[in-house]
């Protein structure tokens, strides 16, 4: 059962004592760390008998190869106290198997990364300077009495706001760092099977312990170094370790050793385990790599590079206005009839100029796109992880959100993996329900029983343990579970019977020959040797050429008994069951000497019988396809089980419709090329595959231009789980190399778990641009309003100081990037097709409210601007402005361009042409919280800022006339989302390819498509049926040609309620 990780527990010292099995528990090791890590050097490996070979290293490392460690060496090895750590002494003298954890970066780590960008420092050197400048002029000798000492505020303002910006990012950063590493602990937890106290146990790999007995299965991918013990065909891939792509056969002879970071990708065995954590191969090589650079999204490779673009425009347009104010400074200095000021205020008016051209630098650069993509991926892929979807490969969340077709596996997937046998034929003889099988065991002849549950019992890896809740359950394959379960109702006890036998060789199940096989010694049989197979129903009978009858006797399998048998394999099908053959043969002494390791004998088997396992689909799965189905996507099962038993499923979860193809493996590899591509359109279930069918339908699907995400859980699913666009393994039966060739693992093997990703995946991509088209509304406002209103101002002044521009670059970048980009998804995002592969960033929808909601804002502010003192009453008695009407008018101003800002950041989190911009507002907790502050913030710069930030107390009238008129970006919005395309200029909206992927045949036509050829499959069936001739023949061959024939019309045998 899984064991917790005992990881938080200290390592204490032990002993000397001896190095026998019995005293293992008494006494140092006497080999070293080195010394084991010499063994598994791929570059120089020192043979096991440098060492007194391999009976001399388990008494070394104090372990029974045949018993494993005891749990509780602990206890006896410590110096006298009983409530010690296990394996403390062990540990401490081979290590963990864990890794040092990494350094992180600390807070102010992550505040230096923020405050190193040019720009700021620029501006920070700007403000230092204006500081300077203003104490210079507030306390030096040319300071005019009286007047107030405030020309300091700005340069603490413009630091003080800096400080701001840094720490804000800084304090994000810090929080997607964790959750990273929340992700990163969560994909290194698994667990291993272990021989401990003499029985195999599931122990986390965190706890393996040097000396450990591992059980090595077919996928597992190893994270330890060891020594083969025994091997049934062990086949590994080492390429991922050492280079070495092609696969290696191991022994315990001459090629035993393992390295970490290898796959077993056939057989099975044990191994010593003799290097750990970063002792191992796999340790050694992942310490020399942590300072490897994280991953970029291709999203985040684009958005850099459009941020670039947007910067150089903006440098462009701060260059503009730096050269611009500056000339006119000096003109105007020149044709003044004033004299000329003197060089310090002349230096003082340039260091303003220079710092409002740097601060408009700094809201040009979108340093907030890349942030955001950051975030609305830290966030995703936490909250997928609660449903169920551990992110591996961060690309995978933005990909799977524009995925137009699954191929997903069926068992485990679609169903629910809890496997009950509820009907077989064995010995000939029927049983209906689970509870009938005690009833049949009765009727049967207790060799045939013993027989068949010998064969059950040996040809399985699967055995029974605790579960997660401490209850007994069998652990292993689904299948091997419930046959197991079939031994133990007719009460068998599966262990004692593998106990009493020899197994000397083992096929592990492989998807290629679709069974599983096991040699065993018979001395009651008729040979020494006896080979029991299980497997694919009709493969396995196709390998038979006898039977055993109702009476146990051996007979030849003739045509008549193989149609018998072929008839239930497909009443099962039909029933939506999963059929599974069981067969033998005895092997002579000569014959066995003459076996392969890798080729199975599986010919001329003896047939024992076919049970139907029920499987039923998992809850919410029909419902699933529906969604899928509405958004835009395929779904096609790849399955290894029967063709009528894939079609039953498919038919009941609504994969397989009218129009739809179902075919087998075999026959679609048979198919060239151009018709493969053509079959891969309408191919809804594909039955009877192999790993090589599913990369062949991926490699189909992509060459079509689909985005296809697969899923799979064996060893052989890897290459099409890294062909695919996106690839889910499963996390309860997937293998570890499934896992490792996965870019998402599905912790609940759960099909609604995929269309819960495919949610956070659009939700991911909304966010985006979501926050795209608010940012590029912003910069180009502001930058625009900045350059005119300092432009055309007498005394060179944007309406907007560099302290006000600060804060509206915080609500810009960082806090829109957190509101926009942590919006959980709705079921609205199913409503829509998947966004083209062709299709832009920035969509005509987006232009147009970018232009559209620009324009508006830079014509009101400007408006504001040049007539806001007669609107608002600003002025005296005799028409002039004082310097606080003046300084209310840019505050109202800054006032009505924030809220203008708030309100379209609610225009924007709907992108798809949605007219409510308020509809899920209440699930969307972040967004609020962030608006609440932003509001607050602004109430107190405008109350409280004073000179700081270069505004006066607004009245109660004056504000509420200042937010309604910021609130006017929200009916902008709504008009602008009804603007018609015709109505506006082409030359004012760029071309853009087809925004949404078309699917490769419409849906409608293939329902129609399916309805006409099924009128025409009964039309033909009719007419075979009038031409067949009346001669002489029994009822139940009359029967068997109609079965025939309706067979071949519609793909199946016909059922109760066809036949009424």
């Amino acid at each position: 059962m899984p064991r917790d990780s005992s990881s938080s527990e200290p390592l204490l010292g032990y002993r000397n004592g001896s190095s026998s099995y019995e005293d293992a528990n008494t006494g140092d090791f006497t080999l070293t760390v080195q010394d084991l890590a010499e063994l598994t050097d791929p570059t120089n490996p020192k043979p096991p008998r440098q060492l007194g070979g391999i009976i001399a290293i388990c008494k070394a490392l104090k372990v029974d190869p045949k018993i494993g460690l005891p749990s509780d060496e602990a206890g006896a090895v410590s110096v006298g106290n009983s409530d010690q750590p296990r394996f403390a002494a062990r540990s401490k003298a081979f290590g963990r198997n864990i890794l040092p954890p990494v350094k992180s970066a600390s807070f102010f780590d992550l505040v230096y990364a923020a405050y190193n960008d040019r720009t700021l420092i620029m501006l920070s050197i700007a403000a230092v300077v204006s500081l300077g400048v203003g104490l210079y002029e507030d306390y030096g000798p040319h300071h005019i009495p009286g007047d107030v000492r405030v020309r300091w505020v700005e340069g603490v303002a413009i630091l003080a706001a800096i400080a701001a910006v840094v720490f804000t990012n800084a304090i994000n950063d810090y929080q997607k760092d964790k959750q990273f590493r929340k992700l990163n602990a969560k994909k290194e937890n698994r667990f291993v099977k272990l021989l401990r106290d003499g029985r195999e146990q599931e122990v986390n790999v965190k706890e393996v312990q040097v000396g450990d007995i591992m059980v090595l299965e077919p996928g597992d991918l190893l994270a330890v170094d060891g020594i083969i013990l025994t091997s049934h065909n062990i086949i590994c891939d080492e390429s991922s370790a050492t280079g070495e792509s092609k696969a290696l056969k191991k022994d315990p002879e001459d090629h035993c050793y393992l390295i970490s970071g290898s796959k077993i990708l056939d057989g099975s065995g044990t191994m010593l385990v003799t290097s750990v954590g970063a002792h191992s191969f796999y340790g050694r090589t992942m310490m020399a790599l942590r300072q490897a650079s994280p991953e970029e999204t291709p999203l985040q490779i684009k958005l850099d590079s459009l941020a670039d673009s947007i910067a150089k425009l903006g440098m462009a347009a701060a260059v503009a206005m730096l050269v611009t104010l500056v000339v006119k400074y000096f003109v105007e200095r020149a044709i003044s009839h004033n004299p000329f000021p003197p060089g310090g205020i002349i230096f003082s008016d340039m260091i303003r100029i220079i710092i409002q051209a740097i601060t408009i630098v700094v809201v040009a650069v979108p340093e907030g796109l890349p942030m955001a993509v950051t975030l609305a991926l830290a966030y995703a892929t936490t909250q997928m992880l609660k449903d169920n979807n551990l992110v591996r490969v961060l690309s995978a969340c933005e990909t799977m959100g524009n995925a137009t077709t699954v191929c997903s596996d069926k068992t485990g997937t679609l169903t629910q993996n809890k496997m009950t046998v509820v009907e077989g034929m064995i010995g000939m003889r029927q049983f209906d329900s689970h509870s009938n099988a005690k009833l049949w065991k009765s009727e049967t002849r207790p060799e045939i029983v013993d027989l068949v549950i010998e064969g059950i019992a040996v040809n399985s890896s699967a055995f029974e343990d605790k579960d997660e809740n401490g209850n007994i359950a069998f652990i292993g394959s689904n299948t091997e579970s419930a046959l197991l379960g079939l031994i133990k109702s007719l009460g068998a006890s599966y262990s004692t019977i593998r106990s009493d036998t020899n197994t000397i060789r083992v096929y592990p199940f492989s998807s290629a020959r679709k069974s599983m096989s096991t040699i065993v010694e018979s001395p009651r049989g008729k040979e020494p040797y006896r080979i029991y197979v299980k497997g694919a129903s009709e493969i396995v009978l196709g390998a038979c050429s006898c039977y055993i009858d109702s009476h146990g006797d051996t007979k030849p399998l003739d045509a008549e008994t193989r149609a018998k048998i072929g008839m239930a394999i497909n009443e099962y099908a039909d029933k939506a069951l999963r059929t599974i053959s069981l067969s033998y043969r005895d092997i002579s002494s000569s014959e066995f000497k003459s076996l392969s390791d890798s080729e199975t004998p599986d010919v001329s088997l003896t047939f024992l019988g076919v049970v139907g396992i029920q499987d039923p689909l998992r809850p919410g799965v029909v419902e699933s396809v529906r969604e899928f189905a509405k958004a835009g996507v395929t779904v096609r099962m790849i399955t290894g089980d029967n063709i009528n038993t894939a079609r039953a499923i498919a038919k009941n979860a609504g994969i397989l419709i009218k129009g739809g193809l179902a075919m087998t493996g075999p026959e679609f590899r048979e198919l060239s090329k151009r018709e493969q591509t053509e079959v891969v359109k309408r191919l809804q279930v594909l039955a009877r595959s192999s790993p090589t069918d599913k990369t062949i339908v991926v490699r189909r699907l992509q060459e079509l231009g689909e985005i296809v995400a697969v899923t799979g859980d064996g060893t052989n699913d890897g290459p099409a789980l890294k062909m695919a666009d996106v690839g889910f393994s499963m996390g309860v039966t997937g293998t570890e190399v499934a896992k490792e060739a996965s870019a998402i693992v599905l912790m609940d093997d759960n099909f609604s778990s995929i269309l819960k990703s495919l949610m956070w995946g659009r939700a991911v991509n909304d966010s985006v641009r979501k926050f795209l088209q608010f940012q590029l509304t912003v910069n180009i406002t502001a930058v625009v309003l900045s350059f005119i209103s300092a432009v055309t101002s007498a005394d060179n002044q944007s309406v907007l100081s560099a302290v006000q521009l600060l804060w509206v670059n915080l609500i810009m970048d960082t806090l829109a990037a957190l509101a926009l980009a942590t919006e959980p998804p709705s079921a609205d995002v199913l409503n829509r097709y998947p966004t083209s592969k062709k299709a832009p960033l920035v969509t005509f929808r987006m232009w147009k409210m970018i232009i559209g909601q620009s324009i508006f804002q830079i014509v009101l502010n400007l408006a504001l601007l040049q007539y806001g003192a007669d609107i608002f009453h600003l002025k005296s008695q005799d028409g002039t402005m004082t310097r606080e009407h003046t300084l209310t008018l840019h505050t109202m101003i800054f006032n009505v361009f924030v809220f203008l800002q708030v309100f379209n950041e609610f225009n924007c989190r709907r992108i798809n042409g949605a007219l409510n911009v308020f509809r899920n507002i209440k699930n969307d907790m972040i967004f609020i919280m962030v608006q609440v502050f932003v509001v607050v913030g602004q109430v107190a710069i405008v109350q409280f800022g004073g000179e700081a930030f270069k505004t006066t107390p607004l009245t109660l009238g004056q504000w509420a006339v200042t937010v309604l008129m910021g609130s006017l970006s929200l009916p902008v919005g709504v008009f602008l989302g009804l603007l018609p395309r015709r109505l506006i200029p082409e030359a004012c909206m760029p071309n853009e390819p087809e925004e949404y992927h078309q699917a490769l045949i419409n849906p409608a036509r293939l329902h129609w498509e399916g309805a006409a050829n099924q009128a025409l499959i009964q039309s033909n069936f009719f007419e075979a049926i009038r031409k067949t001739k009346p001669v002489a023949r029994s009822n139940s061959s009359d029967s068997l040609v109609k079965d025939s024939l309706w067979k071949k019309s519609y793909g199946t045998t016909r059922t109760s309620l066809d036949s009424n």
